[in-house]
């Protein structure tokens, strides 16, 4: 099955499921669903960025500073998180994301057209990554000084500028 036929929970303004959808449809009709955003750090505290690949149905081609994605149908967010965050990274064994808040992102600021609930974590991962193929054509580890450097400067995916702004405003 590809990503665009995995089904997905659609959720309503207070993240409550009121159906279901395959993902590539709920993203082509804006339907709201929930997604784990994952900041993962190595243990000198630098932050995984990466560029995702041109072949992903939202965002492709542009810089994240979060591993994540989309939460399946009867899954938690924390399922979610462990998932993605190994899935992406390609490590096995990562321990549990912690949960730090949840916010609804509206793409229709920004033209995506987009909503999701999303629940943001952070990580610390010790093991060697090696990130997928599928999902990820370049990456690196950036001290938190140089992530702020490159801002300005790459094409970000606007839900992870979301997230990365509310956590900064939490620090």
């Amino acid at each position: 099955m590809s990503s665009a036929e995995e089904i997905v929970d659609i959720v309503d303004e207070e993240d409550r499921v009121i159906g279901q959808a395959p993902r590539g449809e709920a993203y082509r009709q804006g339907l709201r669903h929930r997604t784990a955003f994952i900041l993962a750090r190595d243990p000198e505290g630098n932050v995984f960025v990466h560029r995702r690949t041109t072949t992903k149905l939202v965002f492709p081609g542009r810089y994240d500073m979060f591993v994540g994605g989309v939460v399946g149908t009867g899954e938690s967010y924390d399922e979610a998180a462990l998932r993605e965050a190994e899935e992406e990274l390609g490590v096995s064994g990562l321990p549990a994301p912690r949960p730090l808040f949840k916010f609804l992102y509206d793409g229709r600021a920004d033209g995506t057209g987009g909503s999701w609930w999303s629940y943001v974590y952070d990580v610390t991962c010790a093991l060697p990554v090696r990130p997928q193929a599928e999902e990820i054509d370049w990456y690196t580890f950036l001290s938190p000084a140089e992530l702020e450097r490159r801002l300005d400067a790459w094409p970000w995916t606007p839900d992870s500028l979301a997230a990365y702004e509310r956590l900064r405003a939490r620090a």
